[in-house]
């Protein structure tokens, strides 16, 4: 069941789901609208990625300027400037903003966040257009869609993304570490 503002108000005011900083302003009747936060990573042109090592070829940018432009074909990561901490029986779904999609930037985070997750959400950003797309430290970049579950799961989310702040590369290589999610 996809939650209303309402539930949503109701979630937030329990103090159930938080969402820092928060502003009403960006509730929607059936989402939350997040808003592009101060740090990039973007990909160095070199050697192959490895998915059994860490990611070393990436450059983290600070947004000083407040300005984002991400040039015709560019893949990067950014951050919400939100940090969200979904509660063990609620999960969401982020979805780009469609003004923004009809520009031609691509705006995913693998789409699902799980129950019980906490942290600043990595945007993967891809501008599919042939002209750069210039973006803005603050506006609204994406929304979560917000599911409630049947019950409580056996086991919440405590993955390797749990209480990431700012734009975090991949950790797939922990995958192949013994012990890790």
């Amino acid at each position: 069941m996809i939650l209303s503002d309402r539930t949503i108000r109701e979630l937030i005011r329990k103090g159930e789901l938080s969402i820092d900083p928060f502003e009403d302003s960006l509730i929607q009747c059936s989402s939350v609208d997040l808003r592009l936060g101060p740090e990039v990573v973007r990909f160095r042109k070199g050697d192959v990625i490895d998915v059994k090592k860490p990611v070393e070829n990436v450059v983290k940018e600070s947004l000083e300027e407040g300005i984002l432009e991400i040039k015709p074909k560019e893949f990067l990561l950014a951050t919400t400037l939100e940090y969200v901490k979904l509660p063990p029986t609620v999960t969401a779904f982020v979805e780009g903003r469609s003004s923004l999609g009809r520009l031609g930037l691509f705006i995913e985070n693998a789409g699902w966040v799980d129950a019980g997750f906490e942290g600043q959400i990595t945007l993967e950003l891809y501008n599919a257009n042939e002209v750069p797309i210039r973006l803005y430290v603050g506006m609204r970049i994406c929304q979560l869609v917000f599911a409630k579950l049947d019950r409580e799961p056996e086991r919440v989310y405590r993955g390797k993304y749990s209480g990431q702040r700012g734009a975090t590369p991949s950790r797939i290589y922990k995958d192949f570490l013994k012990n890790t999610e």
